[in-house]
């Protein structure tokens, strides 16, 4: 978007419909971390907690990070005083090349699985819509995960089906009925 935007602007148009859609992509990449206050709190709420977060990349199939929506979660997590460990399958490499600092100070653990991810965070919190994440254990993850809390990024899951199972399930861009609360 942000490429279709410069190239309309040195073209000498002033693409304020693209420069809207623009406005709503970055307000959604900060929506996810609004969620997780909101059920914590708020700021203060996040401190010292840890969250799995699976997928770093932009979009699947790349190690690209440089859009990505979980670049700026960490950095509001760890404003908060959260830790974050982190999967994905292909942007491992290059989250440890953009985080020495975060990695080297426990802020960031870069996990081998999306269940080393899982074990013992607060919450689970996906970021990128990898094929592997669609369909995890949940009966797994509930034992791996301190409460059975999901903040959806990229909407993966079926809520009703979460809440029969007890769990706490936030998604994006789905409305009122997407937390499900048992």
């Amino acid at each position: 978007m942000q490429a279709l935007v410069r190239t309309a602007q040195q073209a000498g148009y002033m693409p304020e419909l693209l420069q809207a859609v623009e406005a709503v992509n970055q307000f959604q990449k900060q929506r996810l971390h609004g969620l997780i206050s909101q059920h914590f709190g708020g700021a203060k709420g996040l401190a010292g907690r840890r969250f799995a977060l699976w997928g770093l990349a932009f979009k699947p199939n790349t190690d690209d990070m440089r859009e990505a929506p979980a670049r700026e979660l960490l950095h509001a997590l760890w404003r908060d005083g959260a830790t974050v460990a982190a999967y994905d399958p292909k942007a491992t490499e290059e989250a440890r090349r953009l985080h020495p600092a975060e990695l080297a100070d426990g802020r960031l653990v870069l996990c081998d699985t999306k269940e080393a991810a899982a074990e013992g965070a607060d919450a689970l919190v996906i970021c990128t819509e990898w094929k592997r994440f669609m369909a995890p254990n949940f009966e797994q993850l509930a034992c791996s995960l301190r409460q059975k809390l999901i903040f959806d990024g990229r909407n993966l899951y079926d809520p009703e089906r979460l809440a029969e199972q007890g769990w706490t399930y936030y998604a994006i861009g789905r409305g009122a009925s997407v937390q499900a609360v048992v």
